[in-house]
């Protein structure tokens, strides 16, 4: 019985101290993204089911973008096979910047 006290105060000081070290630290993007989810879930109210949805789909949204700048790019690759050098580089670089339609130019 003592062990596990001991045990249990001993696992309670680390997190402590360990915290109190993180709290000098800035938050990674990603704890950041998670706080803001959890303040917003919280003033909505949420609870349970809704709020484990909820979290999820918001942590979930940057990710979306992410993957669409994923699809421009080979989208923009597909378009651009056969060119070379700066043909191909002033290509990339109007179809990565523009509306995501950007066409390639016609084959010389």
């Amino acid at each position: 019985m003592k062990t596990r006290i001991c045990a249990v105060t001993l696992f309670a000081c680390a997190l402590f101290v360990g915290s109190a070290g993180a709290a000098d630290k800035p938050l990674t993007a990603q704890q950041q993204k998670m706080s803001t989810c959890s303040q917003e879930a919280k003033a909505k109210g949420l609870t349970g089911d809704a709020r484990q949805t909820f979290m999820s789909d918001c942590l979930k949204a940057d990710h979306a973008a992410k993957n669409t700048q994923q699809e421009k790019m080979k989208e923009c690759n597909k378009q651009a096979a056969g060119m070379k050098g700066s043909e191909r580089k002033d290509f990339m670089s109007k179809c990565l910047s523009g509306p995501a339609t950007a066409t390639a130019p016609a084959a010389h």
